[in-house]
C-alpha cells in the first residue's frame, strides 16, 4: 500500500525549493495555462475539465486551455504533466482512474501518485448503468436473469481500465456470478457510441456523460450506483433497490500538477475553487446532472487519494485483475 508520506510529502518536498524561482517572474498566472485531459473529448472527464477550466479562467484572467491527449489508458497525458516544468502552466485534469495506472498497467511509464502533485478534487457523482435500447430487459432484475442465462450475449464496454465504471463492472460481474466480457476503450465517447450502436450491450459510466443519452432515448438507464436516487434522474432506481446491494461506486474528478508544483499555486487555485465550484453557473451545469461539486484542496485531497487507492486495490485483487 502507499503511505501517507508518499502521497502528501512528495509534492511538499520540492515545492519549497522551487516556489521562489517559479513565482519570481510575476504573479501566477501571467500567461495561458494548459489543462491536459488524458482522455478523448465528449466524456464526463472532459466535461468537468471544461467547467473547471472555465471557472479558473473567469476568476484568474488568463486562458485555461483544455487539451485532450488520450492514449495508454490515461498515461500519455499524465506522463506529459509529470514531465512538465513545475511552474503552474501545465496541469492535469482527470478522474479517479488517474491514480490507478500502476494497478492496471504493467508499465505506465510514470507513477501517478509519486510524480503528480494533488491540487484539488472538484466533483464526484454516481455511475449510471446503461444498456442498448434494442435489448429486451426493462429492469436490472430482468437484466440479471438474461445475463445469467446467456452471459456471452452481454459484453460490457469499459471506458478505461481502472476507471470507476470498470470497478463497477467488476462488482456487477462478481454479484451476477458469471464471466462477462469486458471491452476496453480509449474514453467514454467511443465506448458509449458502441453501446448505442449495439456493438456492446452494457456500460457503467458517470451520470454526467450517460444521462443525456438516456434522455435522448439512445440507451436505457437501469440503475444508479449510489446509496440514494439522483435528483437528476429520480425515476431510475439505485442498484441496491434493484437487487444489487453494495454496488455504491462513485467517480470523482480532480486537478493535478507536476510533482514540485509550488504550494503557492495550489493555494491560489484552491482559493478560487472554494467559491467558484459552488456558484450558480457551475451548479446549473453539473448539479442538474447529479454531480456534487467539491473543493478539496492539497493535503485533504492527498489523504482522500490514499483511501480511494486502497479501496480500488482491494476490489481489483478480489477480481484477480492482472495489469495489461
Amino acid at each position: 500500500m502507499i503511505g501517507r508520506r508518499t502521497l502528501i510529502g512528495t509534492a511538499a518536498a520540492g515545492a519549497g525549493l522551487l516556489a521562489a524561482p517559479a513565482l519570481a517572474q510575476g504573479a501566477w498566472p501571467n500567461r495561458p495555462v494548459r489543462v491536459i485531459v488524458p482522455f478523448t473529448p465528449g466524456g464526463a472527464t472532459d466535461g468537468m475539465a471544461r467547467v473547471t477550466a472555465g471557472k479558473l479562467q473567469e476568476k484568474l484572467g488568463q486562458p485555461f486551455i483544455v487539451e485532450n491527449r488520450a492514449g495508454a489508458n490515461g498515461a500519455v497525458g499524465g506522463r506529459a504533466v509529470a514531465e512538465a516544468a513545475p511552474d503552474g502552466y501545465t496541469l492535469c485534469f482527470s478522474a479517479s482512474i488517474q491514480i490507478l495506472a500502476r494497478l492496471v498497467m504493467r508499465n505506465p511509464g510514470y507513477d501517478p501518485v509519486a510524480d503528480l502533485a494533488p491540487v484539488a478534487r472538484v466533483g464526484q457523482g454516481p455511475l449510471l448503468l446503461v444498456m442498448n435500447r434494442a435489448r429486451p430487459p426493462q429492469t436490472l432484475a430482468e437484466l440479471l436473469a438474461a445475463v445469467r442465462a446467456n452471459p456471452r450475449d452481454w459484453p460490457f464496454a469499459v471506458s478505461s481500465l481502472g476507471a470507476a465504471g470498470h470497478l463497477a463492472t467488476i462488482e456487477f460481474t462478481r454479484q451476477a456470478g458469471v464471466e462477462l466480457t469486458h471491452v476496453p476503450y480509449r474514453g467514454t465517447a467511443p465506448a458509449l457510441t458502441d453501446v448505442v450502436a449495439g456493438n456492446v450491450q452494457l456500460m457503467f459510466d458517470p451520470i454526467l456523460a450517460t444521462l443525456p443519452q438516456v434522455r435522448n432515448n439512445n440507451v436505457r438507464g437501469l440503475a444508479i450506483t449510489a446509496s440514494r436516487r439522483s435528483p437528476a434522474a429520480p425515476e431510475i432506481p439505485t442498484a441496491e433497490e434493484a437487487g444489487m446491494p453494495g454496488l455504491d461506486i462513485q467517480s470523482w474528478w480532480a486537478l493535478w500538477g507536476p510533482r514540485a508544483l509550488p504550494a503557492e499555486i495550489t493555494a491560489r487555485i484552491g482559493e478560487v475553487l472554494r467559491t467558484g465550484m459552488f456558484e450558480a453557473d457551475v451548479l446549473q451545469r453539473v448539479g442538474t446532472l447529479g454531480i456534487e461539486p467539491l473543493a478539496e484542496i492539497g493535503p485533504d485531497f492527498a489523504a482522500f487519494i490514499r483511501r480511494d487507492f486502497e479501496r480500488s486495490d482491494q476490489l481489483l485483487r478480489i477480481a484477480n485483475f492482472q495489469p495489461e
